[in-house]
């Protein structure tokens, strides 16, 4: 009996510091920061599968940074693995449901997947969180303006049959 004002007051003290840490951002590791500052400027200069590899190296070293996942999203849809994308970008909103990097991501990535219904979903929930004013939400906006893209074969990818004829 004569604890339990002090235990409260403890529990109290320690729920809101888990709160206030809980809600604040955070740095990565400095290993994972510089593996990621490589990954972005390979991936800035074409090299996305070095880019990949930066990243998913990041990611073993500080699983716990969110924007590793979207620089992977991101690095998978220029590679055309807009599965792999769509992947990473949930990741991301699984630890932070109200990132509108992620949530932007997704719905480009379902857009070029032909996904137009569900990318409108996304720009709608985007909307709802910034109104409409933010970079994510214009961004998202626009392509789904321009519609998916269609998809390009190249000529190795689709070979005529050969046909042998007797003259």
């Amino acid at each position: 009996m004569r604890y339990t004002p002090v235990a409260a007051a403890l529990s109290l003290l320690v729920m809101v510091t888990a709160s206030v840490s809980y809600g604040a951002g955070r740095e990565a590791d400095p290993r994972a920061a510089a593996l990621i500052a490589e990954g972005r400027s390979e991936l800035a200069s074409g090299q996305v599968q070095s880019a990949i590899d930066s990243f998913e190296a990041a990611l073993a070293i500080d699983p716990g940074y969110t924007p590793i996942y979207i620089d992977l999203a991101d690095a998978a849809r220029k590679d055309g693995l807009q599965g792999k994308a769509i992947h990473y970008y949930r990741e991301a909103l699984k630890r932070e449901p109200e990132n509108l990097a992620a949530i932007s991501g997704e719905g480009e990535a379902l857009l070029e997947k032909g996904a137009v219904e569900k990318a409108r979903r996304n720009l709608a929930r985007l909307e709802s969180m910034c109104g409409g004013e933010c970079n994510e939400a214009r961004e998202l906006s626009a392509a789904i303006q321009r519609g998916p893209q269609p998809q390009v074969l190249t000529a190795e990818a689709v070979t005529p049959e050969t046909v042998v004829t007797k003259n």
